[in-house]
């Protein structure tokens, strides 16, 4: 399996805005087995992802997707930049 964890920050102000296209228009996306969006409680304009792929290639594919694509462009405006952001290799737990 193939995990990414990473801070997105919103431009100022725009975190909910931003939050709102991250949940609603981010279609199915085939081998995805996770894809959690969680408010930063210490920083006002930051937005934690955590994803779960079955493979690299998988997630590589979804950034390919129309639907995805339209999503990105949406949000760019939104995203003043990313602080974090860390691959891992998940290994089993609850919703996977």
């Amino acid at each position: 399996m193939y995990g990414l964890i990473g801070r997105m920050i919103a431009a100022p102000g725009k975190r909910e805005e931003l939050l709102g296209i991250l949940l609603a228009d981010i279609p199915p996306m085939p081998g995805c087995l996770s894809y959690v969006i969680a408010r930063d409680p210490a920083h006002d304009d930051a937005l934690w992802i955590t994803e779960a792929w079955d493979s690299r290639d998988s997630h590589q594919a979804s950034l390919a997707l129309p639907g995805v694509q339209a999503a990105i462009a949406k949000a760019r405006p939104l995203i003043a930049g990313f602080d974090n952001r860390h691959e891992t290799e998940p290994v089993g737990g609850f919703g996977l």
